[in-house]
């Protein structure tokens, strides 16, 4: 084998050429396939006693950080007598690579304490690990204060650079810094072009994003999904998502799974499930047909178009079925008039040791609440703490505060409010408001549009016409005209009612 050879040629030679072996050696297997093999010679060096220089040290270094034993190369970083930069940027990246961004930043710290000047994939790297979870660890505004630094130390910016510091500014929420970073670009790479119109899409944005697209001269399949994923979210653009889906193909770009997913979500806010199922038909041509996330997507999409038979079929046909597939499944069935086969579901999900989500104990609940099933409803409500150490969140209060009122427990749906351990938001004060215009309790109705009133609630227009509703019933006009003049003053109004024509599109 080849680490054998080397060790015969080192013992045959004198210690200048024992170095140039090395080197060679090391670097053989750092651009291997199977760089474990030169781990080998580490372990020769360890044995014969032999004192290796910074260059094979490094060398060392980058062989264990390729086979991802980071305590291996730690070792040598930690042995090295004069830590270089470059030493710094491996171990950095190192960390980065694996999921350990507190180590990684821990190292740039230590950097900096030694007196090291970073470069700009240093800060290339910083950017990543600001944009990779790390905000716990690093500030928010890490991407405008690496971008100082940048400046302040002259630092040569390259591709590299730019592009993580377009990505940081995107993610950080800060378009317009990352638009100033993108216009110095002498070129635009993919990468950027795809961060651009991803931030722009998010901040709904739409024409920058257009436009950005129409510059990108090498387009690739990222960057229309990127523009695809952006159209998808909105009514109003959903259906511009489905004409650069039949586009990109145009171009011979093939969908990819990011591409299904965006499409049949498109679909779903159209409620076009004939659109949605060409999709299914050129899904099912694909290998991702049996991909457990468009199984998901699929019935999410034919469940929100009141296509249950169809959302059922696909829960059925697929081979695999995780939390997503059944949660899509359970709300589907509890939206679509079948509350109870939505609970049936949702025991099943528990037999099978799939554990449940936050999304789905609120289709459950909902579930429950569509029925009318109160003590179902509590047993599954106290048993998100209970079984599964998940403490209800707002949306499973304001599900509860809903079946109870519905019920006609609005008592106890006031008890669970005045006892939630956080400050009830807007949605529980609605659908209390909603439970007591069913029930015509005045009182508790006005006691809940006040609180909802301190909440600024300009997005609940509903509960506020339900409690003029309610008000009107008991004939208590001059409280009718008071409200409506508040929600005036407010500028809380009811919302235009408005009906969407089917449209269709050849795929």
């Amino acid at each position: 084998m080849a680490h054998q050879l080397y060790s015969r040629q080192i013992n045959k030679t004198t210690l200048p050429q024992t170095s140039n072996i090395l080197s060679s050696a090391l670097q053989h297997y750092i651009n291997s396939d199977t760089p474990f093999h030169g781990q080998k010679i580490h372990t020769h060096i360890i044995k014969t006693g032999f004192r290796p220089n910074v260059n094979i040290s490094i060398k060392l270094l980058i062989l264990h950080l390729k086979c991802r034993c980071l305590q291996y190369a730690r070792q040598m970083f930690d042995e090295l007598p004069q830590r270089t930069l470059s030493a710094y940027n491996y171990m950095i990246g190192g960390y980065l690579r694996q999921g350990l961004l507190e180590e990684s930043i821990s190292m740039v710290r230590r950097l900096d304490l030694d007196g090291e000047r970073p470069d700009g994939f240093t800060f290339s790297m910083i950017l990543k690990a600001s944009t990779s979870g790390a905000d716990v660890i690093l500030p928010r505004n890490t991407g405008g204060l690496v971008h100082a630094q940048i400046l302040k130390l002259d630092v040569k910016a390259d591709d590299v650079l730019y592009t993580a510091l377009v990505d940081s500014y995107v993610k950080s929420g800060k378009v317009g810094y990352a638009r100033k970073v993108f216009d110095m670009m002498l070129e635009k790479n993919v990468i950027c072009s795809t961060s651009m119109i991803s931030g722009y899409m998010s901040h709904g944005s739409v024409e920058d994003a257009e436009e950005i697209f129409r510059k990108t001269v090498e387009k690739d399949i990222v960057v229309f999904n990127a523009l695809v994923e952006g159209y998808s979210k909105s009514v109003e653009t959903a259906m511009k998502a489905l004409e650069v889906y039949v586009d990109m193909q145009r171009f011979d770009f093939r969908p990819n799974g990011s591409t299904f997913a965006s499409v049949i979500g498109a679909c779903s806010v159209l409620a076009g499930f004939e659109i949605g199922q060409q999709v299914q038909c050129q899904l099912m041509k694909s290998d991702l047909y049996k991909d457990v996330k468009m199984g998901s997507a699929l019935i999410d999409m034919y469940s929100k178009c009141g296509r249950i038979e169809d959302a059922r079929r696909v829960f059925n046909y697929m081979p695999v079925r995780n939390v997503f597939s059944w949660t899509s499944m359970i709300d589907g069935c509890g939206k679509n008039g079948e509350p109870r086969e939505a609970l049936e579901l949702f025991h099943r999900m528990q037999q099978c040791n799939i554990e449940p989500n936050y999304v789905t104990f609120l289709g459950a609940l909902s579930a429950c609440g569509h029925a009318g099933l109160v003590t179902k409803g509590r047993e599954i409500f106290e048993s998100m703490e209970r079984d599964y150490s998940m403490k209800p969140r707002m949306e499973h209060y304001a599900c509860m505060v809903d079946l109870l009122g519905r019920a006609g427990n609005l008592q106890q749906a006031w008890e669970l409010v005045k006892g939630m351990p956080e400050k009830p938001n807007s949605d529980v004060w609605a659908a209390l408001i909603s439970s007591c215009n069913i029930h015509g309790d005045v009182e508790m109705a006005h006691i809940a549009a006040n609180e909802l009133f301190k909440l600024n609630a300009k997005g609940r227009p509903g509960a506020f016409v339900a409690l003029s509703n309610t008000l009107a019933a008991a004939e208590r006009w001059d409280s009718v005209s008071e409200l409506r003049e508040t929600m005036k003053l407010r500028g809380i109004s009811k919302d235009t009612a408005c009906s969407r024509v089917g449209t269709e599109i050849d795929l």
